[in-house]
């Protein structure tokens, strides 16, 4: 009579609650865990609550403190893409080459690394030439440029005179002009270290291609600088695509150090170039575009990218974020509602990185975990762990 009324107690009290979690309450009243699952069946099957042994439980609050997240799927336009790899390339026309002005050899200024910003104006190198047989550069120029003056300066008068030809004073005025020109171009930097070599532009450095005591020719490359505004994203596009190029109207990257899908239309893209003919030594066709440097993308960095080439309608697609994937075979979880989830095995078409397309295991019209979806797997596996163990 006892159990009985026992039995009419737990029916009262538990018949709205799924079996799962009465089970694990009658488990936890210790004492008859035979007798106390048996009761929790029949009560969950006089209420008519039906539960598969797939059923995935998930309390609604700890789903939200997990991040789980859902919406519905939908049939609709999915765009088409070619999927490949690339780079990300800093844009040519913000790159600088700061050139030796003189010949000699080279002093860094400061201490230099790459990627230390560098301002306008400021003092990288100096070039001297003391010690060369052919003496210092800068003091040639100005023993040049004096010698070219007091001739110019003589000559002025006589040719008004006509004791100087105008013929040989054009010589004489073209050769001080010439002296003063290459004078003026190295008296400003001159200084007791050297001929000092500055930056033009502001920026970052690129790269260096020198090292104290280097000597160097006029004209030879020192230093690259960048100031990082713009980047090219060049896609290398397999041959058997040739004829979708003419297709492509924008593009999507994902770089090697984030997860995040970059669009080109949020970071103003746009395309530049597509090649018309592949390499020699490749079998890929360059496909480039520009974008500008929104702060978080570094230059020299690989990329996967997802090439636009169209739109198809009525097409089964979820966001990345909801797929799984165990041994090769992918799957999302279905919310059946309440805590109660679902594992669904799916068939996978194209994907532009932030939607794949579905072609199979889904119709359209299921509530799909999106977020979390790694948390409710998680929970699948405790579900299949016993609550307790039966030692006789």
């Amino acid at each position: 009579m006892a159990n009985k009324q026992h039995f009419f107690s737990m029916r009262c009290r538990y018949s709205l609650l799924p079996l799962a979690m009465v089970a694990a309450l009658c488990a936890c009243k210790g004492g008859h865990a035979h007798e106390d699952e048996h009761e929790a069946e029949e009560i969950a099957a006089e209420s008519g609550h039906k539960h598969s042994p797939d059923d995935i439980i998930l309390e609604p609050e700890k789903a939200k403190a997990a991040g789980v997240e859902t919406s519905t799927v939908r049939r609709g336009a999915f765009q088409d893409v070619i999927q490949t790899g690339g780079s990300l390339l800093a844009a040519s026309c913000d790159e600088t080459t700061i050139v030796a002005t003189v010949s000699g050899v080279v002093s860094h200024a400061r201490h230099t690394s790459e990627g230390m910003e560098i301002g306008r104006g400021t003092v990288i190198y100096y070039i001297s030439s003391d010690k060369l047989q052919d003496g210092d550069p800068a003091r040639r120029a100005r023993i040049d440029y004096l010698a070219a003056k007091r001739e110019y300066d003589r000559s002025l008068p006589l040719v008004k005179e006509k004791i100087v030809s105008e013929k040989d004073f054009a010589a004489i005025q073209a050769e001080y002009e010439t002296a003063r020109l290459a004078y003026e171009a190295v008296s400003k930097n001159i200084s007791a270290k050297g001929v000092a070599i500055v930056s033009p532009v502001s920026g970052y450095m690129k790269a260096c291609m020198v090292k104290d005591g280097d000597y160097v020719e006029m004209g030879a490359p020192l230093m690259v600088v960048t100031k990082n505004q713009h980047f090219y994203l060049r896609a290398e596009v397999p041959m058997r695509h040739y004829s979708m190029l003419s297709k492509i109207t924008s593009a999507k990257f994902r770089t090697q150090y984030s997860d995040a899908v970059i669009d080109l239309s949020s970071v103003n893209g746009k395309l530049m170039s597509s090649g018309k003919s592949a390499v020699s030594t490749s079998s890929y066709v360059p496909v480039t575009f520009q974008l500008d440097n929104r702060g978080d993308i570094m230059p020299g960095s690989y990329a996967e990218v997802f090439l636009i080439v169209g739109e198809r309608s009525d097409v089964v697609s979820v966001p990345t974020s909801a797929l799984t994937e165990e041994q090769g075979v992918y799957y999302v979880y279905l919310h059946e509602g309440g805590h109660t989830y679902h594992k669904q095995e799916v068939r996978l078409g194209a994907t532009d990185g932030e939607y794949t397309e579905i072609t199979d295991g889904l119709k359209g019209g299921e509530s799909v975990v999106t977020k979390g979806a790694i948390n409710v797997k998680l929970a699948a596996a405790s579900n299949a762990i016993p609550a307790h163990n039966h030692n006789h």
